[in-house]
């Protein structure tokens, strides 16, 4: 199973957008699914449901940091190499769905405004939720980008 499929069954399973594709890349990052899903708990929503940056986003940039980031606070090559490495996630992300915020991505699909007013509890996982909302594809979406990138990465160093 690719990381792509993992991410989109784990959100179907129930996982928020975020934890979904952190979970599914343990792989990379030696993190099990329940240390993944704990660092990654507040991503969903877009930041506890903020509807800030998306959580799949969010996700992203944590598996770079994990696989990819820096350590070395005195190492300003490697603080921008990593940073470089984020914003080209986000404008791969931007450039296939227009946007990395939560709520301008739920408004795409929005049959009503209180789909995307931040705040409230998490919605209850039915057929219904399931059908209106884009974050299953969203999940699939950063998880094939990541793997894309990571991939690119592998090649470079070569």
């Amino acid at each position: 199973m690719t990381h792509s499929q993992l991410a989109r069954e784990l959100f179907e399973s129930g996982y928020n957008c975020s934890q979904a594709v952190f979970c599914a890349f343990g792989d990379l990052t030696g993190l099990d699914t329940d240390q993944a899903a704990r660092l990654s708990s507040s991503f969903g929503g877009g930041m506890g449901r903020l509807r800030e940056v998306c959580g799949t986003v969010s996700a992203a940039f944590l598996v770079l940091g994990a696989v990819e980031g820096y350590a070395d606070p005195k190492d300003p090559e490697a603080k921008k190499r990593h940073y470089e490495r984020v914003r080209e996630f986000a404008a791969r992300f931007r450039e296939k769905e227009g946007s990395i915020i939560c709520r301008e991505l739920l408004a795409k699909s929005a049959v009503e405004k209180k789909q995307i007013a931040p705040g409230g509890d998490p919605e209850a996982r039915t057929a219904e939720y399931y059908r209106k909302r884009p974050c299953p594809a969203l999940c699939a979406l950063s998880a094939q980008i990541l793997d894309e990138m990571l991939a690119e990465a592998k090649e470079e160093d070569r």
